[in-house]
């Protein structure tokens, strides 16, 4: 990298306000206001990071190929355009601006790059595991308004990854598993098995990986179960909870971990009876999480639902 600053005479910055200007007054005639607006500020802010560090050629030639190699490693399946947002805090930050703190209601998170549409459904105390390798794990909970009354009828989709820490679209063999939906009852409640949280490294194995690595930071995730919970009449909650006691909580390679969302993970020894009366072989955990959706306009509909 050149790190190297020379003085800048007052005609070369001429030159290059010149340049700003005209590519600006190329947006004069957009005819939708928000565009323009997004345009002029993407393109000021763009040019005020390139004349900061004074880029040189060979960077920018650089650049545009790593975002070249992130589309063609992107497919249906992994999406390493998301993975940049990401790890450059930009899904946090969106998330941050879109989703204003209200009163208790409980804090939105990354939606990650591993959401599937169409996952099965379970009933109340059903496995969403579906054979995924990993420690049971009971969730539980409630779903209320800001005020406190539950929500009957709230739709909630979990999926996570498995203890190899691969989700089941990063296996070869079509699986469907460690994902599915299911409703509150009447009082707001749910309940499910899924299983215990396990860190795992982001894909790492592209641009982005290499980026990490280039920097000196970790590629790795804090263990944690993604929730997305809709209810009409409340803001959609994209979230997820962690693992209290993850050495990796401050170092999410997302920054997508919140106090709020940090979590007992009960350890439950082989043999404790079970809350469904489901017999295990081993050790469980159990954890519980009771939603709290912001006011907002009527849920969108999942695709896929």
């Amino acid at each position: 990298m050149n790190s190297e600053t020379q003085p800048i005479s007052d005609q070369q910055r001429r030159a290059e306000d010149d340049v700003v200007q005209r590519v600006v007054r190329s947006f004069d005639g957009c005819p939708d206001p928000r565009l323009k607006q997004v345009m002029v500020s993407l393109v000021e802010h763009l040019h005020a990071f390139l004349r900061d560090v004074r880029v040189t050629e060979e960077e920018w030639a650089a650049a545009i190929d790593f975002l070249t190699a992130a589309g063609r490693i992107t497919d249906d399946t992994r999406q390493e355009f998301v993975l940049l947002s990401d790890t450059l805090g930009a899904s946090m930050q969106t998330i941050a601006i879109n989703n204003q703190v209200y009163g208790e209601a409980t804090e939105a998170t990354v939606f990650g790059p591993f959401f599937v549409a169409g996952a099965p459904r379970i009933e109340l105390g059903g496995d969403m595991a579906f054979g995924a390798v990993g420690e049971p794990c009971w969730v539980e909970g409630t779903v209320t308004d800001a005020g406190g009354s539950p929500i009957p009828g709230a739709r909630i989709d979990v999926w996570e990854a498995d203890d190899e820490g691969q989700y089941d679209v990063q296996h070869d063999d079509g699986r469907v598993a460690a994902r599915a939906h299911l409703f509150t009852d009447a009082d707001g409640g749910y309940r499910f098995w899924g299983i215990t949280p396990t860190p795992y490294p982001i894909p790492d194995d592209g641009p982005v990986g290499k980026m990490l690595e280039a920097v000196g930071r970790s590629p790795y995730r804090a263990a944690h179960l993604h929730f997305m919970v809709t209810a009409d009449g409340h803001r959609r909650l994209v979230t997820h909870i962690f693992v209290r006691g993850d050495e990796l909580l401050d170092k999410d390679s997302v920054f997508g971990v919140k106090e709020s969302l940090v979590k007992d993970f009960v350890e439950q020894p082989s043999g404790t009876p079970t809350p469904d009366g489901r017999e295990i072989d081993g050790p469980w955990s159990r954890v519980r999480f009771d939603v709290v959706l912001a006011p907002g306009a009527s849920a969108a509909t999942v695709p896929g639902a």
